[in-house]
């Protein structure tokens, strides 16, 4: 197995391990420590989630995830097709349905089988617009241009191919079409001893990369109007995620927005280069 199986094969244990405990009970909890890894409900009016929000999802789609509360900054609009990367329980989903109302369609992905039961679960009969995959968001489940608005919640930073989740949204997009994510990026180095802490990387720690790095994953997928503001008020969650190591100084949350040309180009190396000759 290699290092980007192993780094799969390690977030996926984890959060089903978070599904599991809401499927069957907490009993069947192995979790270690990290953000993201264990249910905690009252976690999510710290993210920026509200109570009148919060009332609307259904039971067991509130799992506390996340950095932050991607509805705020989304923009969502009626009509609109909205994909969520790393849907989890389908919190976000669940509300993005409500922003695009009955003519609009959202699309939850995860890559873990049981957060899609989970999810699927949540949603039973009472949310038609609204539908779950199984599939990892470097190979997205979406056809070409089917969407309108990308929104995520602390999930691209588990991804080992982070560049690769780029073009994948890049390529589901509609010309015009919006990324509306949130995830946490590193301010500065990361210790060695955290990079390789077990639950590092599926607690949403070792996976962070700079800004710098950020931006150029986006420019180089074709994206523009490229923009990412941290949020200071999500220090204290992360404090919290892993108490004493001081990760607050390293990572914080950043609210991340850019949008594919509304021509649909793409003038990035990897997708403008000429092709061989034969």
């Amino acid at each position: 197995m290699n290092e980007q199986d192993t780094i799969r094969s390690q977030v996926r244990q984890t959060y089903g391990d978070v599904a599991r405990q809401v499927l069957e009970g907490p009993e069947t909890s192995s979790c270690s420590p990290g953000c993201c890894v264990g249910p905690r409900p009252d976690a999510s009016t710290t993210l920026g989630y509200d109570g009148s929000q919060l009332d609307t999802v259904p039971e067991g789609a509130n799992l506390g995830l996340g950095c932050g509360n991607p509805q705020v900054f989304a923009e969502l609009e009626a009509g609109q097709t909205v994909l969520d990367l790393g849907s989890g329980g389908g919190i976000d989903c669940f509300l993005a349905a409500k922003a695009v109302g009955e003519t609009g369609k959202v699309i939850g992905v995860d890559m873990t089988p049981d957060m899609i039961t989970l999810a699927r679960r949540n949603a039973g009969d009472d949310h038609p617009t609204v539908s779950f995959r199984l599939g990892e968001i470097e190979n997205l489940p979406v056809a070409d241009a089917q969407v309108d608005v990308i929104i995520s919640n602390c999930v691209i930073n588990l991804s080992p191919d982070k560049a690769q989740v780029m073009r994948e949204a890049f390529r589901v997009l509609r010309p015009g079409g919006r990324l509306a994510i949130g995830d946490v990026v590193a301010t500065a180095p990361i210790p060695e001893r955290i990079q390789e802490h077990a639950a590092a990387y599926a607690g949403c720690v070792a996976g962070a990369i700079s800004v710098e790095d950020l931006r150029h994953a986006l420019k180089a997928a074709g994206f523009v109007d490229i923009e990412v503001a941290i949020d200071p008020r999500m220090q204290e969650a992360i404090a919290s995620w892993m108490p004493g190591e001081g990760i607050e100084d390293v990572i914080a949350s950043a609210r991340i927005k850019a949008k594919k040309p509304e021509d649909g180009s793409c003038c990035a190396p990897s997708c403008c280069e000429e092709p061989a000759s034969a």
